[in-house]
């Protein structure tokens, strides 16, 4: 009996590099998982010239009666969409389109139990909204489709031999200008996401490249820290007062309720005392606060994970690249990685 947890792969945006890294990951995916494509057969084949060996891509029409072999990637057809008209390197409707489909599509298989997670390649916000999908991202569309309130967006980086401390950072807000944040980080907002934080990284400290722990460690629940919105964690009140009226209130409620968690402090440092060890999860304000740090420290070992979700979905940390589509170049370790956490959240 094959025991690897079966993960449906979307393709995202077919002009972007998503169909190139898939078929380069592929004979590696199997070592991890019971991987299946969703997407577009057509886009698919064409990527297999990238891949370091010969590869057949079967179009199926079900996705969990799916037979694994080294040569060949299942994909199942999942947009009508004509895509013969798509430009690789270009934003397009039809692509954003049909990104949208997979993601569906793969949304409501493993809704239904014939998989055990999700790992999506890049769509191009763009694209999306050429095709009248005015979402945010991937993240906003799974909660809407899987009709949830509290969700976030986890950056998340295992434990390696190199890195030997697991760091999951998770945003209260997102995909917004920033002129729109302040109006959207509230107690209730961090409360929340300190709670999602606290929940998974009791599951994930070590994910999918474990050590042994410590007696400490053994003992301890996940070491949490809340960031300041302003510089300086507003230097008490000198440079606004977000901290002690919003983020600290939330950081007192959230230690009531038993969760180990520090701050509001600076960002500037406390990533420097994550990436030592001191906390296992940040709690960020803003995309980019959370986003920059992380990917400085780990790169392409960064892993979006969605919390909040009754599925599981982890996704590549890095974008379309259309700069780079269509030359063969693309990296896909990304997709290994969000393929290993997936697979270590779906045997949870």
């Amino acid at each position: 009996m094959d025991h690897r947890p079966r993960l449906l792969i979307t393709l995202g945006d077919v002009a972007g590099i998503g169909p190139e890294v898939v078929a380069k990951a592929w004979v590696d995916l199997l070592d991890i998982c019971g991987p299946v494509v969703v997407g577009d057969v057509d886009w698919l084949r064409r990527a297999t010239k990238f891949a370091p060996q010969r590869l057949d891509v079967v179009s199926i029409n079900e996705v969990n009666r799916t037979p694994y072999a080294p040569h060949i990637i299942p994909c199942l057809q999942a947009t009508t969409t004509n895509l013969a008209g798509v430009e690789t390197g270009a934003v397009h409707a039809l692509a954003g389109r049909a990104a949208y489909d997979f993601l569906c599509a793969a949304i409501d298989a493993t809704r239904a139990g014939q998989a055990d997670g999700i790992v999506t390649m890049p769509l191009n916000k763009e694209g999306l909204h050429a095709a009248g999908l005015f979402y945010p991202g991937h993240t906003e569309i799974l909660a809407e489709r899987t009709g949830v309130k509290d969700f976030g967006m986890m950056l998340y980086a295992p434990a390696t031999p190199e890195r030997p401390h697991a760091i999951g950072v998770v945003h209260v807000t997102l995909h917004m200008r920033l002129r729109e944040v302040f109006d959207h980080i509230t107690t209730e907002a961090v409360l929340e996401k300190i709670r999602l934080l606290d929940r998974v990284m009791a599951k994930l400290r070590d994910g999918p490249h474990p050590r042994p722990l410590s007696q400490r460690e053994r003992g301890e629940m996940p070491r949490l820290v809340v960031a300041a919105l302003n510089p300086h964690a507003s230097d008490g009140g000198i440079f606004g007062d977000e901290e002690a009226r919003i983020i600290a209130p939330a950081v007192a409620r959230a230690r009531r309720e038993g969760v180990n968690v520090v701050g509001p402090l600076p960002c500037d440092t406390l990533f420097v005392q994550a990436a030592k060890g001191k906390f296992d999860g940040v709690v960020a304000m803003v995309h980019d606060q959370g986003h920059i740090a992380l990917k400085l420290l780990t790169g392409l070992a960064a892993v979006n994970v969605t919390l909040g979700l009754p599925i599981v979905r982890t996704s590549v940390a890095h974008g379309t690249a259309y700069d780079i589509a269509g030359k063969g170049v693309a990296d896909p370790q990304s997709l290994l990685e969000a393929a290993r956490v997936a697979a270590a959240l779906a045997r949870l």
